[in-house]
C-alpha cells in the first residue's frame, strides 16, 4: 500500500492509504464484503425512483460531508491482521509515503504520522461504544411500516466508522513501530500546492513562484506554534490537480471533503474571533461612558 500525507492548511493534514494490489473478492473479509454491497446499495439509492430513498441520500450525504476528514482518512488504511502483519515484515518493500517535499520537512515525517495515528484514538474508542449502545435504543423504530430503521443503520454505521479509525491507526502505528515505511518527497505536489497559494484561481506558472511560497511552506510542517495563525494551503480547484498528478481519482473527493471542513472551520474562528473584539470593543466604550 502506499500513503498520502497532504497539509490541507498549516496546522491540519490529511493523510490517505491507496492499496495497490487490490484484493480478489474470494480473498476479501467479511466486513469489506458488507461494506462493498452497502455501498452499491447506496448508489442505488441516490439513483432510484422513490422519493424516501433520494431524500435519505441526500441527507446522507450531507451527514457524511460533516464527518471529519481525519476519520475518513484513517479509515482508507486497511486494519492489520494476522496475515498483512507477516507479509508487512516479510516483504522487501516499505511502505511509500507520499508528500509534498516544501510543506512536509522529510525528517518530520514520522511524527506526522504518529501524530495523525494517535490522536483521536480516545474520540474514536468513547463514540464507537456509545454507537453501540444507542443501537438497541433504536431498534423498536423498525415496528414503523414502511420506511426502514434509519437511525439504527445510521449508530451501526457510525459504530463501525469510529472501529474502522481505530483499525486504520493501530495500522500505522505498527507501520511506524516496525519503521516500515520510507519518505518520497513529490515534487510535482510542491508545483501544485504553489499554485494555490499564489493564485485564487487555476494557474499554469507555478514553478517560477516556488520560491516565493517558502515563507508559508515553513509554517505547515509537522504541528506549528499556537502563536502562528492558520492558513489554507489548499483550494478546492488545485486539490483536484493533485488527485489527477497522483493518479488516484477517489483522492479528489477526500480532498474536497477535507478543503470544505477546514475552511468551515477557520470561517467560523474567524467570525467568533470578530464577535469577542466587537464585545470588548463595547465594553472598553460602556466603560469610558461610565467613567464620564
Amino acid at each position: 500500500m502506499r500513503l498520502f500525507l497532504l497539509p490541507i492548511s498549516t496546522r491540519r493534514t490529511l493523510i490517505y492509504c491507496q492499496r495497490l494490489n487490490q484484493q480478489l473478492s474470494s480473498e476479501l473479509t467479511y466486513a469489506d464484503k458488507i461494506t462493498s454491497r452497502a455501498a452499491a446499495t447506496w448508489v442505488k439509492w441516490e439513483k432510484g425512483n422513490m422519493k424516501w430513498q433520494q431524500t435519505v441520500t441526500h441527507y446522507g450525504n450531507k451527514a457524511f460531508k460533516r464527518i471529519p476528514f481525519e476519520e475518513w482518512g484513517l479509515k482508507s488504511i486497511p486494519p492489520l491482521s494476522a496475515r498483512k502483519e507477516a507479509e508487512e515484515l516479510q516483504g522487501n518493500g516499505k511502505v511509500e509515503v507520499i508528500f509534498p517535499g516544501q510543506f512536509v520537512e522529510e525528517n518530520r515525517v514520522g511524527d506526522v504520522l504518529r501524530r495523525i495515528g494517535t490522536e483521536r484514538k480516545g474520540l474514536h474508542t468513547k463514540w464507537m461504544w456509545w454507537s453501540i449502545v444507542g443501537m438497541p435504543c433504536m431498534a423498536p423504530v423498525a415496528l414503523i411500516p414502511i420506511i426502514p430503521n434509519i437511525p439504527f443503520f445510521y449508530l451501526a454505521f457510525r459504530a463501525w466508522s469510529h472501529w474502522r479509525a481505530l483499525s486504520g491507526s493501530k495500522h500505522l502505528e505498527y507501520i511506524l513501530d516496525k519503521s516500515l515505511y520510507k519518505s518520497h518527497p513529490f515534487p510535482a505536489l510542491d508545483v501544485l500546492y504553489t499554485a494555490g497559494l499564489m493564485n485564487k484561481a487555476p494557474y499554469n506558472n507555478a514553478k517560477s513562484d516556488l520560491k516565493d511560497s517558502r515563507d508559508v511552506s515553513t509554517e505547515s510542517s509537522g504541528q506549528p506554534s499556537g502563536l502562528q495563525k492558520e492558513k489554507m494551503l489548499l483550494q478546492q480547484w488545485n486539490g483536484k490537480l493533485i488527485a489527477q498528478a497522483l493518479k488516484v481519482p477517489e483522492l479528489e473527493v477526500e480532498l474536497e471533503r477535507a478543503i470544505w471542513q477546514v475552511e468551515e472551520a477557520l470561517t467560523t474562528k474567524e467570525e467568533l474571533r470578530q464577535e469577542k473584539k466587537s464585545i470588548e470593543a463595547a465594553a472598553v466604550d460602556a466603560e469610558q461612558e461610565t467613567k464620564r
